[in-house]
């Protein structure tokens, strides 16, 4: 069976607004404990995470693999290229998808002081390979994962 091989780019931003200092909003980023507790968790991605590593250095690596609710494997793995404490990451990350790259994304996430909060812009500039990924079904997910970044925020004090 023959595969039609393509490279499709795109770039997406968005945007959030926290009622907390940029440090708190980076450490949610930064620190393996509370990373953990909302990135690529709940039942609406991952049916179980059966790995999660973060070495938030620049250098380092991020990866998260588990199934997914079809039970094809799934793999995030991400290499850090710049942090500025408390106001930028950028890391280049890949997808797999049952042992299959299906994109490959720089990310960009900033955190600009907004009066006693932050605001936060994420920015992913991603080359979608083969047809099994594209904006219309990352940009939706990126979101999501927002939405589970605003509900951990909403328990910090």
């Amino acid at each position: 069976m023959a595969t039609e091989r393509t490279v499709v780019h795109d770039t997406f931003t968005l945007e959030r607004t926290y009622p907390h200092p940029p440090a708190t909003v980076f450490a949610a980023w930064a620190e393996h404990d509370q990373k953990a507790a909302w990135f690529g968790s709940g039942p609406d991605f991952f049916t179980k995470v059966d790995r999660y590593e973060l070495d938030f250095r620049v250098g380092g690596h991020e990866r998260i693999e588990g199934p997914l609710a079809s039970g094809r494997q799934f793999a995030y793995d991400a290499t850090y290229v710049d942090i500025v404490a408390d106001r930028r990451i950028v890391a280049a990350y890949d997808l797999h998808i049952a042992g299959r790259a299906i994109s490959a994304t720089l990310l960009t996430v900033e955190f600009e002081p907004q009066g006693a909060g932050t605001r936060l812009f994420l920015t992913e500039q991603a080359a979608y390979l083969d047809g099994l990924d594209g904006i219309e079904d990352r940009m939706p997910g990126v979101d999501a994962m927002l939405d589970k970044l605003d509900a951990y925020m909403a328990t910090i004090a």
